[in-house]
């Protein structure tokens, strides 16, 4: 997590840099304290207990008093537990025992630091291990419940769980005062500085990464290419060739709008993009705008006109193939679907080819993110975009995508940057994490109401594009799903109902690993595996069954498959060399706008 500060050459403190840095860190902390309460003034009139929040945790908290059984066994559990946690505590410290006081929160990451490998830690990391267990039994009470309660109740116990760790405090991390130790207590004033800096508008933006560590253009999103069009809402960058020949048909990436599309494009070595290229495709790749108010009334008829079919359209006049393949990520691939849908009612059928990547089409299970919508949730979120001028902002988006993961994406970085005084280290998939988009207000609207609420893309007509009905079951094209184990985005049992929706020929792949690293899995590192059936079973666990594992990453087995829908060898296309001129390098205009 960055580089740490300077180790003191003696044990012993330096009394007077001590004493002078607690005086330079209390100093920033009141200059926090009076900007943060400002803040909290200003936003006090706005400010109103989630009532999905507090619903959920009374209905919860009711139930309790109804499953008294459960929760005595929970309760004797919990004092067993920790009469052995003191036991082994007060035999080592009377030098009765040298067995470790911890044994399961040792296995926790965020006590795997010598620091806690002390007496003192290891009752405090145990205890707290005990206490999360406890709770978590409790939250596992669903009688009472309906599903989606159950479902909020622990979502919401999780996180206040997570958030109470004794890693997440200065005078209950050993870790930190080892640093006061080390640093003399410089590390406080670089805690409070990096505070500071982070505290911007009322808000506290955590930096993942240094953002100044990465360019777009110069160091990520580096393979070489034209713009060779655009319109409001798209640019279509086409990238140079790296053989001499190429595969006839070209392929068009579909990534997802809710992001920039540089996750396919990181750095030469992890890049899909370079890969791709460098296998023989003819490479495209939409780049959604980054949208502002004047796109509030921008709804999926526009994506799908001026987004996916825009770009086919492009295409053909760009390298005079009629014919296709598609590969598509996450949204752009839910966007893809609906395209391939609409197609199939069209009788167009220039697309040869359609991969999905951890794509949903079917959100009967979404996955952890449909713990925060229902009716009144989406209410909110539509009001809330209207009055910040017709977009929901990125940092919005991102919050609730960390607070999924929020010990990986939240308590680590608050940890190493506000508590132990480290920099940010340079990680180029962080940095893109942090590059968020916005969301027009009548398209997310429209898409969380319309797929994650009611479920209606799975079914014939439930979704109306352009004045046409759309039905996945229409489907003829051969699709390539890929799917990651470990996804709780777009979780792989909800992608797998979604493949089930198609009527030709499927081939269902599922990557280790989660959402981004199952999919951003080089092949030349082979970092993780993938399992492969070539039977489409009538459900997920019996695929899984009969499924073989496969240690390398999953890009040789599509490339072979998509190999198929190539349409043979023509010489190499220059980018910008056909009937549209190239308008600029890539990696364009529109993923350099910032939100």
């Amino acid at each position: 997590m960055g580089k740490p500060l300077p180790v003191s050459e003696s044990v012993e403190f330096d009394v007077q840099e001590l004493q002078s840095n607690l005086v330079k860190s209390a100093w920033l902390w009141q200059e926090f304290s009076l900007k943060a309460a400002a803040a909290a003034l200003g936003q006090l009139e706005q400010a109103a207990p989630d009532p999905a929040f507090k619903q959920t945790l009374n209905h919860w908290g009711l139930n309790l008093l109804f499953q008294p059984a459960t929760v005595f066994a929970a309760s004797t559990t919990l004092m067993q537990k920790q009469t052995q946690v003191w036991q082994r505590a007060i035999t080592k410290l009377w030098g009765w025992s040298d067995k470790d006081i911890s044994d399961s929160a040792k296995r926790d990451r965020r006590f795997k630091d010598n620091a806690w490998q002390t007496w003192a830690g290891e009752v405090l990391s145990q205890s707290y291990v005990n206490q999360a267990e406890f709770w978590k039994t409790l939250a596992q009470i669903k009688q009472g419940l309906t599903p989606r309660e159950a479902r909020q109740a622990e979502f919401f116990i999780q996180n206040l769980v997570d958030a109470l760790s004794p890693s997440n405090y200065a005078l209950t991390n050993p870790q930190v005062w080892q640093a006061i130790r080390d640093t003399n207590g410089a590390n406080l004033v670089k805690a409070m500085q990096n505070l500071l800096l982070d505290y911007q508008d009322g808000e506290l933006r955590i930096r993942m990464t240094d953002p100044n560590a990465f360019e777009v253009g110069k160091n990520i999103a580096t393979t070489q290419g034209k713009v060779i069009f655009r319109n409001e809402l798209i640019e279509l960058i086409q990238y140079h060739p790296s053989t001499p020949e190429v595969r006839k048909n070209p392929l068009l990436i579909v990534p997802p709008w809710i992001n920039k599309f540089y996750i396919l494009d990181l750095r030469e070595q992890n890049s899909f993009v370079k890969w791709a290229v460098d296998q023989g495709h003819t490479v495209f790749m939409i780049s959604w705008v980054n949208p502002g108010a004047e796109h509030s009334n921008v709804g999926f008829d526009d994506y799908l006109q001026k987004g996916t079919l825009a770009a086919m359209d492009a295409i053909e006049k760009a390298t005079g193939e009629h014919d296709i393949n598609v590969a598509s990520y996450c949204l752009g691939g839910t966007m893809t679907g609906m395209t391939l849908a609409y197609q199939a009612a069209k009788n167009d059928d220039r697309v040869k080819s359609a991969t999905f990547f951890t794509t949903l089409l079917d959100f009967s299970e979404p996955g952890e993110l449909g713990v925060f919508l229902d009716e009144a949730q989406i209410d909110a979120l539509e009001k809330r975009m209207q009055d910040n001028g017709g977009y929901l902002d990125g940092k919005n988006m991102a919050a609730a995508f960390n607070m999924l993961r929020s010990n990986d994406l939240i308590w680590s970085f608050f940890i190493n940057l506000y508590l132990l005084g480290k920099d940010p280290a340079p990680f180029d998939l962080l940095y893109w994490n942090s590059d968020s988009t916005r969301m027009p207000a009548k398209m997310h609207g429209y898409y969380l109401r319309n797929m994650y609420l009611h479920n209606r893309l799975r079914e014939a007509g439930g979704i109306t594009l352009n004045g046409t009905e759309l039905d996945l079951r229409q489907i003829k094209t051969p699709a390539y799903f890929v799917s990651a184990y470990d996804d709780h985005i777009a979780p792989w049992r909800s992608t797998y109902k979604g493949a089930q929706l198609f009527s030709g020929p499927v081939k269902f792949v599922l990557g280790q690993s989660g959402h981004i690293a199952g999919i951003v899995n080089p092949a030349a590192q082979n970092k993780y595996g993938h399992w492969i059936n070539d039977r489409l079973e009538a459900d997920a666990d019996t695929w899984f069954n009969n499924a073989k594992e496969v240690k390398q990453s999953w890009w040789h087995d599509w490339d072979q498959w998509v190999s198929a829908y190539a349409g043979g060898k023509v010489a190499a296309r220059q980018a910008g060399a056909g009937e549209l001129p190239a308008l600029e390098d890539a990696p364009g205009t529109y993923v350099r706008r910032k939100v």
